[in-house]
């Protein structure tokens, strides 16, 4: 009673709180903002003015809409899953289908939007980063839609674990660029993409592959991406006839948690963030940045950052390339700060459990990074023992095949 209590106020306390943020400046609360070189101020200050003058169009809104519904295949069910229900005991476990969106992921959701955003602006190219190739699928399938160039930056490790989004986005017509310095993961590919941008932003825009980087980013692609919470609530009221008890989602740089948080921050929800705990606690073992990570400064924007004593970025590993991120969305900072959501961790083997019994109950193959929000649902819902525990299944899993043969091979039997 005592946790429900703490729930409610803190839904009722974010309600009051929520048309405050972001700021003009793209603050939340402490965090985000734009902490830009001087020659990336201009181009980003272009990005802010076209996004403000067409958030609100309704051509732009009705195109927008057209192609979630006839392109994109929207809305995505929401599924009960009931034989992992019952094999696991204790509440019943809910599954926001986001794998079958077209491409497999949340990540088309704001790529068809920055497209949109792009073709407004009269840009030629789209720039982005990738970490386990889903927002890099979904950008070449933006760009080859809306007849746009695109480059996608990889680290060389993510582009062996993740050979089949690979050989898609270069099918889609992307230039994919191998990235080799420093760890070569996503933080490394990050950094590549953007001094790519910075050569030629009068042709090309930077599409930012979840809720980080400097305003306005964090801001439009939540805005993207809260179709995934909006659709998710009504679909869920309308199967149950009540709003969930608890909603979960992984977090990495945390885009599809927050489109599916934004669909009940306002109500008497319990939200759950549930990040990489890798291998273990040690540094370079993990990318858990809500436990371990102190306030800093990453690719232009605040947030909680796994650092070192000098304020550089920490190595950061996990089996899921699109969560090995060091810093995470600054609107999670300030939901992480205001006690609105819960944060908590997720190692590799509690992933690769939950992975093969949704697999072997279900007959879905969930993304490594969706995983982890399954493992912790499933040690939730034995805690509650009654209710209900909505994930959002924020893609499949055919792009960690290769991976996952090659570690873990095909699973006890389950």
């Amino acid at each position: 009673m005592a946790e429900q209590a703490t729930v409610h106020t803190a839904a009722a306390e974010h309600a009051a709180r929520r048309q405050a943020v972001p700021d003009e400046d793209g603050f939340f609360g402490r965090y985000g903002g734009q902490f830009l070189p001087p020659e990336l101020e201009g181009p980003f200050a272009e990005i802010t003015r076209a996004y403000r003058e067409i958030e609100n169009d309704a051509s732009f809104i009705a195109e927008l809409r057209y192609l979630r519904k006839h392109f994109q295949g929207r809305p995505t069910p929401v599924y009960h899953a009931r034989s992992l229900s019952l094999a696991n005991g204790g509440a019943h476990i809910y599954l926001k289908r986001e794998d079958l969106n077209h491409t497999g992921a949340h990540k088309l959701n704001h790529c068809m939007g920055e497209g949109l955003l792009a073709k407004y602006m009269g840009k030629k190219k789209l720039i982005a980063e990738t970490g386990a190739g889903q927002h890099g699928v979904a950008l070449a399938t933006a760009a080859a839609h809306f007849g746009l160039e695109c480059e996608i930056h990889m680290g060389e490790v993510d582009i062996a674990k993740q050979a089949p989004n690979v050989s898609r986005m270069k099918l889609l017509g992307a230039t994919v660029v191998p990235v080799s310095r420093g760890l070569r993961t996503l933080k490394e590919a990050v950094d590549s993409a953007f001094e790519a941008y910075l050569a030629d932003p009068e042709n090309s825009i930077y599409c930012i592959g979840s809720v980080v980087g400097p305003h306005p980013f964090p801001l439009m692609v939540r805005d993207f991406q809260k179709v995934v919470g909006i659709e998710a609530r009504e679909q869920f009221v309308e199967m149950t006839g009540n709003l969930p008890d608890v909603v979960e989602a992984c977090v990495g740089g945390g885009s599809n948690a927050i489109g599916i948080f934004a669909g009940f921050l306002d109500d008497p929800v319990e939200l759950i963030g549930v990040e990489p705990l890798g291998r273990g606690a040690a540094v370079g073992d993990h990318a858990a940045t809500m436990s371990y990570g102190t306030e800093g400064v990453i690719h232009g924007f605040r947030c909680y950052l796994l650092q070192d004593e000098q304020g550089e970025p920490a190595p950061v590993y996990s089996c899921a390339s699109g969560l090995d991120y060091p810093g995470v969305g600054p609107e999670h900072s300030y939901l992480k700060d205001t006690g609105r959501v819960r944060y908590v961790t997720c190692t590799d083997d509690e992933c690769r459990d939950a992975f093969f019994l949704l697999s072997r109950r279900e007959g879905i193959i969930p993304a490594l990074e969706s995983a982890h929000a399954v493992a912790h649902a499933l040690v939730k819902a034995r805690e509650m023992k009654t209710g209900t525990v909505l994930v959002n299944l924020s893609g499949r899993g055919d792009k960690d095949m290769d991976y996952v043969l090659e570690h873990w091979g095909t699973g006890a039997d389950g």
